[in-house]
């Protein structure tokens, strides 16, 4: 009863390639209708490389303008954590995306278990193409972005207990754009004679494989994540080997309950899961569901 009729604002800060986060918003156009008897309206700021500055100045907008509620993928920087906890401070929860803002006293961090992804995609090459020599290339969209430093470590920890004599070669930076990705994969693929699998934990996918094409050393495995626009184009393709992914629907609704019940709008406390990772391949790519 208390929520029917009230009208609440989310605001969603969003560092990301933008087939991602529209992705992200197009989820929670799509979950709203079902979340509780109150008005929610999300308000998203979303850029494909965002500055410190950019982040922190979007986060003080919203502390003057109001909300009921901010949800984060931003890059783990002291600078960033310190605005977040400004924000708890005025008394605006914060919920992190996909990748957490370490020390900060945000209410919930919500999206995939990275490190369980990064042992899944070891495993997952290891089983492909054996314990043999060869390199294996990995690329982060940035350095700083936890979720991906989460997947990457447990990666090459699980990758060198199964197949010790592999050699991996980093190419990160590119923020999941195709134009950086492309000038860092050119730069790292020139020297390579031959790269035997690819572990992509932040996008840019087109570019790796176009990189790796015009240096005649394409993998016979290659592992991604997200089946986002792009992604499903490339594995239906046959371009991607296994894409590994996680329902953003389940994401968001587990993001407005957590915002619902903080403001007592939920009479139960959401149970807000670490998302399962799905292994997509080319033989079940699920359709395309346009849900609610």
């Amino acid at each position: 009863m208390a929520a029917r009729g009230r009208r609440l604002f989310f605001d969603f800060v969003i560092e990301a390639p933008t087939r991602f986060s529209r992705e992200v918003q197009r989820a929670a156009e799509q979950v709203l209708p079902c979340i509780g008897s109150a008005v929610c309206r999300p308000r998203f700021q979303a850029q494909e490389i965002m500055s410190e500055d950019d982040v922190t100045a979007a986060l003080s907008r919203i502390a003057k303008l109001g909300s009921h509620g901010v949800c984060i993928k931003a890059r783990d920087l002291p600078t960033i954590r310190s605005a977040v906890d400004q924000l708890i401070a005025a008394g605006i929860p914060v919920i992190t995306l996909v990748t957490d803002l370490t020390t900060t006293k945000r209410i919930a961090y919500v999206g995939l278990d990275n490190e369980s992804a990064g042992r899944t995609a070891a495993y997952l090459i290891a089983k492909t193409i054996g314990d043999g020599d060869g390199t294996v290339l990995t690329s982060r969209s940035n350095d700083r972005f936890l979720g991906e430093e989460e997947r990457e470590v447990a990666f090459k920890a699980s990758l060198n207990q199964l197949c010790p004599n592999l050699r991996v070669i980093d190419a990160s930076g590119g923020s999941g754009v195709h134009v950086e990705t492309s000038r860092i994969m050119q730069g790292v693929v020139a020297g390579l004679d031959q790269v035997c699998a690819v572990y992509s934990m932040g996008g840019g996918n087109t570019a790796i494989l176009n990189a790796l094409e015009q240096n005649g050393s394409l993998p016979d495995v290659f592992v991604a994540h997200d089946l986002d626009h792009d992604n499903r184009q490339l594995i239906n393709d046959g371009r991607l080997s296994y894409v590994l992914h996680h329902d953003l629907h389940v994401d968001l609704q587990n993001v407005f309950q957590a915002f619902l019940h903080h403001h007592r709008l939920l009479p139960v406390s959401p149970q807000i899961a670490i998302s399962h990772i799905q292994v997509i391949t080319p033989e079940n790519i699920p359709p395309v569901i346009r849900r609610f």
